[in-house]
């Protein structure tokens, strides 16, 4: 690699006497960082595999094929190989720590579903760990229905969040520490000292950046031994991203739609045309009188927000009321600032098709399911970034309906922010767009402060331009280890992901 000392390189990069010094150095020290950060990955992933975990495989209680028996459509090839994927890992004496990445709509509940039930197979219990009340509650209804009323009940299928009554949360609680459920749906209550479980075989958790690592240990140590893990997320994340970012997890991925699901029609309709802006609220009347429902997207809840541009969502919705072409539609409105109490009772409104039209933020964007729903129109799209305006789009076109997805923009031609939008219109696949997102934007925000679990730790190094050396030295360090895994010929190099570790914890308070 011609590389100089450490030593040499810290002082270059400081005091250089020339270019090529500084440039030197900056290699050294990237290569370094590089190095250390894949150790400590591999690291972990080699400690994972030292810690026991019982197996879950060739359990007797035939759940899982009374399941499989009973769907009425077939697997895609995605879902079966991710399954065969995640049954051998099950099947290990070691915890497994798989993420399963896939687009909005390909399948990923079904597949966790089937893991759960192999593991109450084997009388151990899941745990589906979803990051707000609105997701928990969707996804029991929606596993309550893959499941049918007769297995739900044989596998006791529980809700557990912080919403629920003194009473009911009492039942729920007894229902995990007796064993009695053996799929468990629940938000933050779950980490909660009071939930003891009987058995926690596997952690299923949805949208993993939406946790903290230290939150995600705590569901962990609730097993008797270290439970398996699952983590799904529908933000695809670029290859040279995921070395960097999940380099200790196995990695799979579902990149085909199931059967039936249409691709949505995406259009950029630019603020200045008024025409096409009248357009847009004429289609969406159009779509309702077809009994078909709409969102309607801003980035902002009210005009008091002055960090944000753009539309905001009390505004909107008192101007569609007025607008003539909408006069006679139910339009209501959903953001972050209601209580947990009123957002299901406007989400279930929705879903009972009692609303039309639905002005709301963001908080719509990550598993919200309404099958009716077939428009969405985003407003000032230049708010928002690729995966957010593709997640977006993703909540509509579910059902039998062909999607429609209106990007409303003033950026301006040439803009960054109009590319964005534009790739957006013009690709459908997640994992291509995720790739053009690295292209137009530097690393620092790829995975953005909500996702890495705070501000890129990463100094020198920057995972877009250095994707070539972080691939290269991945192969040189898994050579390392396997010629030393207790790294007893590199102390020095153990001594530093101790110390990185060390300082990572503190960190996490």
């Amino acid at each position: 690699h011609k590389l100089m000392s450490l030593n040499q390189a810290l002082e270059k990069i400081h005091r250089p006497e020339t270019k090529t010094d500084w440039s030197s150095a900056t290699k050294t020290l990237s290569y370094h960082e590089a190095f250390l950060l894949q150790a400590n990955l591999i690291a972990r992933k080699i400690a994972n595999e030292k810690s026991p975990a019982t197996i879950r495989s060739g359990g007797t209680n035939g759940y899982l094929a009374a399941f499989d028996s009973a769907l009425s459509f077939k697997l895609t090839k995605g879902q079966q190989s991710v399954g065969e994927e995640i049954s051998l890992d099950l099947a290990k004496s070691y915890p497994m720590n798989r993420l399963l990445q896939g687009e909005v709509g390909s399948g990923k509940t079904l597949v966790a579903l089937r893991a759960m039930l192999a593991v109450a197979d084997t009388e151990g219990q899941s745990a589906l760990l979803a990051p707000t009340e609105v997701l928990a509650s969707q996804h029991f209804r929606s596993i309550s229905k893959s499941l049918g009323e007769d297995l739900a009940k044989e596998i006791g299928l529980t809700l557990l969040t912080g919403q629920l009554s003194t009473a009911d949360r009492k039942k729920a609680m007894l229902q995990v520490v007796s064993g009695a459920s053996k799929i468990v749906i629940g938000t933050h209550a779950l980490f909660s000292e009071k939930v003891e479980f009987y058995d926690l075989g596997l952690v299923v958790i949805d949208e993993q950046h939406r946790f903290g690592v230290e939150q995600r240990e705590k569901l962990r140590l609730k097993g008797k031994l270290s439970p398996h893990v699952l983590t799904m997320t529908a933000t695809p994340i670029p290859r040279t991203l995921a070395v960097t970012v999940f380099g200790d997890m196995a990695v799979s991925s579902l990149t085909e739609l199931p059967a039936g699901r249409k691709e949505i029609d995406s259009h950029v309709v630019r603020a200045g045309d008024k025409n096409l802006v009248s357009r847009v609220w004429e289609r969406v009347a159009e779509e309702v009188a077809k009994g078909h429902q709409v969102f309607v997207v801003c980035p902002k809840i009210d005009e008091s927000d002055k960090d944000n541009s753009g539309a905001s969502v009390d505004k909107t919705t008192t101007e569609l009321r007025k607008n003539p072409n909408l006069a006679s539609l139910r339009i209501d409105s959903l953001h972050g600032r209601m209580d947990q109490e009123q957002k299901s009772d406007i989400m279930a409104k929705f879903v009972n098709k009692e609303i039309d039209v639905l002005v709301a933020t963001t908080v719509i964007e990550v598993g919200v399911d309404v099958p009716n729903a077939t428009v969405m129109v985003i407003l000032d799209a230049d708010n928002f970034g690729i995966s957010q305006l593709h997640q977006l789009r993703g909540r509509v076109g579910r059902g039998q309906a062909k999607g429609l997805c209106l990007l409303l923009t003033g950026a301006e031609d040439g803009s960054i922010a109009l590319q964005r939008i534009d790739a957006v219109a013009a690709e459908s696949d997640g994992f291509k767009l995720s790739e053009i997102d690295l292209e137009l934007r530097r690393e620092g925000d790829v995975l953005g402060a909500s996702q890495s679990g705070g501000r890129s730790s990463l100094r020198l190094l920057q995972v877009i331009r250095d994707a070539a050396l972080i691939q290269k030295v991945r192969v040189e360090v898994e050579q390392l280890f396997e010629a030393d895994p207790g790294l007893e010929t590199s102390p020095n190099l153990r001594l530093a992901i101790e110390e990185m570790n060390a300082v990572e914890n503190l960190s996490k308070g």
